[in-house]
């Protein structure tokens, strides 16, 4: 069984959804069984959010929402059989009437949660998703729509939930025991929490989709379908002579998805690498392309040092003072405060003596960061243990990766 993923360019036109539908096809002619996930079209979900904020400001939304429709309608027209397109329009008009509700509802209550956020950026995963399955339908054999919020279970984290693997594992693997041989196209990114409120798994959140259901039904391989080639050894916009790496380890492709390598959505990885299946980054528009193949160490020398990411707009947040030195506890304290306030540490570096350490985190957490560190050691600031929290901007991190790092002694 093979798990194809297709990303927001790979179903944002009718070109791209007509080679989307050729690798279906070969793919199911050569008895890999597809299971298709795909993402919203390009560019749809920000729209979504940009609405919500529009009726949230009690702004005029429905050009953007009308855009949206004629999108689809487009595609549903240039890709079906004139017998076929009239209930795949309705279906896509009733999705729309229900998305512009909600959108009113957001209006007149001047209310724009994060739930209520899920919900909305929901509609661009159920509006592709319905009208794929339609098309590939009809051109490559009997296909089922699957929304993914009847599968996969998570906690109430909206906008970025953690996925609880057995409830959703168990329900993928009943699911898929009713299908008998048709192909599935489920939506990417959405999912529900236990009160059956809409949730999602994070930007990029398509790909861990996909990750998952090869997971719970151990699939041979897991194929992300993008716009580039594969993991390149580093930006080509800012590296000339980049090229693309025919292979990575899990932790490489982890660490380089990580620092600014935007090929594949790091969570991706954690599924896949529980179960030891490959992960194959493929270019929808040069299909011919080796990719790159994500998957355990081949035992073969492949070089030291693999790639090199860039993350850009950093914050240090430096906390030191010669109170630190042997203070037991003294880290758990402080990262418990920065996770109470929910900021997301990228890079920790500490000072062998204790008595500094520095925290990379995102410019926009800065003021969280530095007002719960204030609260959390207060006692030490005042007394002189410690010094204030040190904020300083405008940095960046420079990650060099590669597997074989660890045996290079003096890199």
């Amino acid at each position: 069984m093979h798990i194809l993923k297709f990303g927001g360019t790979s179903v944002g036109s009718v070109d791209s959804i007509k080679i989307l539908v050729e690798i279906v096809k070969k793919s199911f002619e050569e008895g890999h069984h597809p299971v298709v996930v795909c993402s919203a079209m390009g560019g749809v979900t920000n729209s979504l959010l940009q609405m919500g904020e529009q009726a949230l400001a009690s702004q005029d939304f429905i050009e953007d929402l009308r855009a949206i429709e004629n999108r689809h309608q487009e595609v549903i027209r240039a890709l079906l059989p004139v017998e076929k397109q009239n209930q795949a329009l309705i279906t896509t008009k009733v999705m729309i009437n229900e998305l512009e509700e909600i959108l009113y509802g957001i209006k007149a209550l001047s209310e724009l949660s994060p739930s209520v956020k899920d919900k909305l950026v929901s509609f661009g995963e159920l509006l592709s998703n319905q009208m794929v399955a339609e098309i590939i339908g009809q051109i490559v054999g009997r296909t089922i729509f699957t929304d993914a919020r009847q599968l996969i279970v998570t906690d109430s984290h909206f906008g970025n939930a953690m996925v609880m693997e057995s409830i959703s594992y168990e329900n993928i693997k009943r699911w898929y025991a009713q299908i008998n041989g048709i192909i599935p196209v489920v939506t990417g990114f959405i999912a529900t929490d236990k009160a059956g409120r809409t949730t999602t798994l994070g930007r990029g959140g398509s790909d861990y989709t996909a990750a998952i259901l090869g997971a719970a039904l151990d699939a041979t391989e897991v194929q992300i379908w993008t716009d580039v080639n594969g993991f390149m050894t580093a930006d080509p916009r800012m590296v000339k002579k980049a090229y693309t790496l025919p292979d990575l380890t899990y932790e490489e492709a982890m660490e380089l998805s990580y620092f600014g390598a935007k090929v594949i959505y790091p969570p991706t990885m954690i599924p896949a690498i529980a179960r030891q299946i490959p992960i194959l980054i493929k270019n929808t528009f040069d299909p011919n392309q080796v990719g790159t193949r994500i998957g355990k160490p081949s035992g073969k020398s492949s070089g030291i040092i693999r790639g090199i990411a860039s993350v850009s707009d950093i914050t240090l947040v430096n906390v030191q003072g010669s109170g630190l030195i042997g203070m037991k506890g003294f880290s758990g304290r402080l990262f418990s405060a920065l996770a109470s306030a929910g900021v997301n540490v990228m890079l920790i570096t500490q000072a062998s003596s204790e008595h500094s350490i520095s925290l990379a985190i995102a410019p926009e957490e800065s003021v969280a960061a530095e007002n719960a560190l204030r609260t959390a050691f207060e006692y030490e600031i005042m007394v002189g243990k410690m010094l204030a929290p040190q904020i300083v901007s405008g940095l960046s991190i420079l990650a060099v990766v590669g597997e074989n790092m660890r045996h290079a002694s003096g890199l």
